[in-house]
């Protein structure tokens, strides 16, 4: 079970375990820092089939087949599935897990989805509801492209504060045999919305949500930002990364020491043509999945906290010249020697 910390938060009395995780990447994912740490590259970004929603389906199909497959388990030891993806009703997610036949809740957190799965998963498991359950997200350039700004074809400019929706999956076998790594506590975050309209500067629009929930979670927990080797957010870019850090100064809270972003550090920037960054459901899902779970389970980390961030916006809000409300979920993973 788990103890309420604060206004926002659990601690888990027995942290369920991450004892799998596997990812998938697009070829332009694959051509970044990062592209030595993935377990699949895909050579293009089709994936085989005939549109960029059936693409984007096949990378979570992938992703869970792979998780599985790492220890050796069948899907019908699955006993909940929580999983999402940016299109509209799920579609990635839907048609992608279909076939394996697992109960499912279906999520919309935007890009903080995958923060939103492993907290639902690892709540589940720690009350005892599951013995394992699967966390999964994924998004596609293309697919997001044509449902929330442009088809390719259109060949649109983008400004420099955009960021590059990654094309990825991640998924993450959640239970209680041991590993060695764990999910010690989890902070649940509030819609955020300081008035931003540009839907081309996500990072704007979501580091409020980012500094809101990092600074409770420091409240809620009575720690210090010291207390994590790192502090990691989702999808704030270059553009958002200075905004949180001005908004938890501002509440007292110094996080430039640990603090990562995600869409930082997949994408070379300037070479790759990327903008502000990489964004999207599976940026910070294939980062943790391939670069940071890695160094927690071998000890190099003891302590991050998990922050994904993501931008509440549809094209119906925008084109009715809504806001863009932000929100984030952190979810805190230890080294469990």
């Amino acid at each position: 079970m788990g103890v309420q910390i604060g206004t926002q938060s659990l601690q888990f009395a027995e942290a369920p375990y991450i004892i799998s995780s596997a990812n998938i990447v697009g070829k332009k994912e694959g051509e970044g820092p990062l592209g030595n740490c993935f377990d699949v590259v895909g050579e293009d970004d089709i994936f085989g089939q005939n549109t960029w929603e059936e693409a984007e389906s096949t990378l979570q199909k992938e992703a869970l087949a792979m998780a599985l497959g790492k220890v050796h388990m069948k899907k019908e030891e699955i006993r909940y599935l929580f999983s999402g993806d940016l299109l509209g009703q799920d579609i990635a997610t839907s048609f992608g897990v279909m076939d394996y036949q697992v109960p499912l809740f279906g999520l919309y957190g935007a890009c903080s989805t995958c923060g939103e799965a492993l907290s639902l998963g690892a709540m589940c498991v720690a009350a005892g509801y599951a013995e394992y359950v699967a966390a999964m997200t994924s998004s596609h350039f293309a697919s997001a492209e044509k449902q929330f700004r442009f088809p390719l074809e259109y060949a649109n400019q983008r400004p420099l504060s955009a960021t590059w929706t990654v094309t990825g999956s991640a998924a993450f076998i959640l239970g209680k045999k041991r590993s060695k790594a764990r999910i010690t506590g989890i902070t649940t975050g509030k819609i955020i919305d300081y008035g931003i309209k540009d839907s081309m500067n996500m990072g704007a629009a979501m580091a409020p949500a980012a500094a809101d929930t990092i600074c409770t979670n420091l409240t809620d927990f009575g720690r210090k930002p010291e207390d994590y080797d790192k502090i990691i957010t989702g999808d704030l870019g270059t553009v958002g990364k200075e905004i949180l850090l001005d908004l938890t100064r501002q509440q007292g809270f110094d996080i430039s020491g640990v603090h990562e972003d995600c869409g930082i550090l997949i994408f070379d920037s300037k070479k790759q043509k990327t903008g502000a960054g990489g964004s999207g459901c599976g940026c910070s899902a294939v980062t943790l999945s391939a670069y940071f779970l890695n160094k927690v389970e071998e000890g190099r980390l003891k302590r991050i906290l998990f922050v994904p961030t993501g931008a509440l916006l549809s094209t119906v809000s925008f084109n009715e010249g809504k806001t863009v409300p932000g929100i984030a979920h952190a979810v805190v993973i230890e080294h469990a020697g």
